[in-house]
């Protein structure tokens, strides 16, 4: 017999349909019947035929035809929306809304895997998990050392030894011994307790991050977790079964605790949780959805979810490999308008950077070589000013090495610190199972990858800062020798005008975003946690700066491409003509 989740009101509805027969209409109709039936005054309905609604499909967001049958327009177990027509739906719960949702209307599980050990995971793996190009797999020695650790914890547990988080409360109730008889109580109430973060959920990529790097954790065998809750967790994974988790709460120690209960309060069927199948709805239907149960949770296994610096660290690998993109895209956009600007390659001599070797300022620099300086792909534009009188540029384009160099530098060395950090035991306290015991430290302290992504914000800042004062001289007549904002009919339109304002009010926002936020600390838990390293909102306006560099050199990239127009029918070196051809392949 076929079933159906039905949201109405903010209520779920579980609908069985004794025939895939059946309309659209019957199924809304039936649900609404079942929601008056459960509310005393029938939800202010008179009667079923008097309600006027939609359908729509949770999964793709879809409208449904009223006339149309249930087998032919949904699966079994579908969820699905009726909206009541008038209503206006509750601003803190609207199934339909995700951002980036739409991108999952084709979703299909990913058929590869990648084998996690707590060791070896790299921000890209982390960042292709997020975008459901894995499942997950742990290696068999990552289980051997989860079971190890755990065998510690059920020790501790039935010797009734008094250990930190184990038998004990959390915080200032540290010295609050737990009865064995109310362990598992205590264990949900820290969940429950501990979700008070604010703000829009994380997009599903971003909560596939956050959930695949605290399993990678929890491999490393340091945490206390069983095997076979980790193991309901990766199930959870596999199937794209992400929890509401709010973006912001965190102050980075002791750990990103708000977001990560956030987290493990869906895979105990509590809260709000989003899969591709059935969109938003409580958590306990959309493990029903996918034939999962909710985790029933064991001594130390609550703490062991929610304690560490996966939030920080996650949307830290997202940075680290949108800053090392845009920091090769900027040395390409560049060279392009080097070329529009008719400068010279003579500042990219190979013996002016090996007399000052710092690594990323030669790397640009024979990037720059690569693009413009070549014999195999010469340039027309080049040649018509090969003999001209100008000595040097300006620092916009003469400095790139330099100043686009430690950027690179600076994303090398955040690499360095968050690769390190996505495959660190970041958990208090920490299970040795070698020593048999468990030691309190203090390896959930953000600090290391909250002073790093303010590090990378400002580095990659000066991507943005540089190429909007090249936009400025490719649209400035003055200095570009051509046509004022790179258009024809100046006056009857304003060409490059405002998006060289927009340029310009990006790169004033991410001058305030460059702040640290790291150099803050506010004291919490009544002085127990009193210093943290604030590297939940380091990680989120890093990412927000790198998204205002990424805009700032697509209009620069624009505005060249434009430029290129008024030097025709003279051509740039083969490279950098497939560059303007890939743009003008989706921009006139």
């Amino acid at each position: 017999m076929p079933r159906y989740t039905v949201h109405v009101r903010g209520e779920w509805l579980a609908v069985p349909c004794q025939t895939g027969t059946n309309t659209v209409r019957w199924l809304g109709k039936e649900a609404v019947r079942r929601y008056m039936k459960n509310k005393p005054d029938n939800g202010g309905f008179a009667s079923v035929e008097e309600v006027k609604f939609c359908v729509r499909r949770c999964k793709g967001l879809g409208l449904l035809d009223h006339d149309d049958t249930l087998e032919d327009t949904l699966e079994d177990n579908e969820f699905v929306e009726v909206a009541i027509e008038g209503d206006v739906m509750s601003s803190d719960f609207i199934v339909s809304k995700l951002e980036r949702v739409d991108l999952y209307s084709k979703y299909q599980e990913p058929e590869k895997y990648i084998y996690l050990d707590g060791n070896s995971l790299t921000p890209e793996d982390l960042v292709n998990l997020g975008k459901r190009l894995y499942k997950i797999k742990l290696t068999p020695e990552a289980e051997a050392k989860v079971r190890q650790s755990r065998e510690v914890i059920e020790r501790i547990v039935k010797e009734q030894t008094v250990v930190y988080g184990i038998t004990t409360g959390f915080g200032k109730f540290a010295r609050t011994v737990i009865p064995t008889s109310k362990l598992k109580i205590g264990v949900c109430n820290l969940e429950i307790v501990v979700v008070a973060g604010v703000g829009k959920p994380l997009i599903p990529e971003r909560s596939r991050m956050l959930l695949a790097l605290r399993i990678n954790v929890l491999a490393k065998g340091y945490s206390g977790i069983s095997l076979e809750t980790l193991q309901q967790v990766i199930e959870a994974f596999n199937a794209s079964c992400l929890p509401y988790i709010p973006e912001k709460g965190t102050v980075g120690a002791s750990g990103d605790l708000a977001p990560l209960s956030h987290l493990a309060l869906g895979f105990i069927g509590e809260g709000k949780m989003w899969s591709p199948k059935s969109g938003w709805a409580d958590a306990k239907y959309v493990l029903q959805a996918h034939g999962l149960k909710p985790i029933t949770l064991k001594p130390k296994e609550g703490l062991a979810l929610i304690n560490g610096t996966q939030m920080i660290s996650s949307l830290g690998c997202e940075a680290v490999e949108r800053a090392s993109a845009i920091a090769r895209q900027a040395d390409i956009v560049a060279a392009l308008t080097l070329e529009v600007l008719k400068g010279t390659t003579r500042a990219f001599d190979t013996d002016i950077h090996a007399v000052r070797a710092h690594r990323g300022q030669i790397e640009v620099a024979f990037r720059f070589r690569s693009l413009l300086d070549s014999d195999h792909h010469p340039s027309e534009i080049a040649e018509s000013h090969r003999f001209c009188d100008r000595v040097q540029d300006a620092y916009t384009l003469r400095c790139c090495p330099q100043v686009h160099g430690v950027a690179n530098d600076t994303i090398a060395f955040v690499k360095d610190i968050i690769t390190t950090e996505i495959n660190s035991a970041t958990d208090n306290p920490m299970v040795f199972a070698e020593r048999g015991e468990t030691i309190s430290g203090g390896n959930f302290h953000g600090e290391y990858p909250a002073k790093a992504l303010d590090y990378l914000a400002i580095g990659v800042h000066e991507l943005a800062a540089i190429s909007e004062r090249r936009i400025e001289r490719l649209c400035n007549p003055s200095l570009s020798e051509l046509p004022a904002f790179l258009v024809t009919e100046g006056g009857l339109n304003s060409g490059f005008m405002i998006a060289h304002c927009t340029a310009a009010a990006l790169v004033s926002e991410n001058k305030a975003l460059c702040h640290p936020s790291s150099v803050d600390s506010l004291s919490t838990s009544a002085a127990t946690e009193d210093h943290v390293s604030m590297g939940g909102w380091a990680a989120r306006k890093a990412l927000k700066v790198i998204e205002h560099v990424e805009q700032v050199l697509a209009i620069e990239l624009l505005a060249a491409c434009q430029g290129i127009e008024f030097l025709r029918p003279l051509r740039t070196t083969t490279p950098l003509e497939k560059v303007y051809d890939l743009v003008r392949s989706v921009v006139r």
